[in-house]
């Protein structure tokens, strides 16, 4: 038997789902990791990979609108600060707003999770 492969995909490679619900995936994973520190992009693709054991993976080209749609909804904010190598970087905080959405957004992904469970565990 062959070791199951733990290549990271990306993540509209593992949703193989419409663009709305990679968005509000992709959307509740950025307000779950910033409610953890305030952080640069490349930081939070990183610790995304990271808390998913290397499973998801969220490019550049999936991560900056994500993260200007969520700025211009009022959930995260941003400003620009210098990294650890002292370069600059525009650092993303979750908001109070951010906060309250989390929590509505976690709800509904565990509703959904629920019924698909529902759906997969059925005869």
């Amino acid at each position: 038997m062959s070791e199951p492969d733990n290549t990271p995909l990306p993540l509209a490679t593992m949703a193989r789902t419409p663009t709305d619900l990679l968005r509000g995936t992709l959307d509740l994973l950025i307000l779950k990791t910033l409610a953890g520190a305030p952080m640069h992009g490349w930081a939070l693709s990183q610790r995304i990979q990271q808390q998913s054991e290397n499973l998801l993976r969220v490019g550049q080209g999936s991560l900056y609108p994500a993260l200007a749609r969520l700025e211009q909804q009022g959930w995260i904010e941003s400003e620009w600060q210098s990294t650890e190598q002292n370069r600059p970087a525009r650092y993303y905080t979750l908001t109070a707003s951010g906060r309250r959405a989390l929590s509505a957004e976690t709800r509904s992904w565990r509703d959904y999770v629920r019924a698909v469970d529902l759906i997969l565990e059925g005869t």
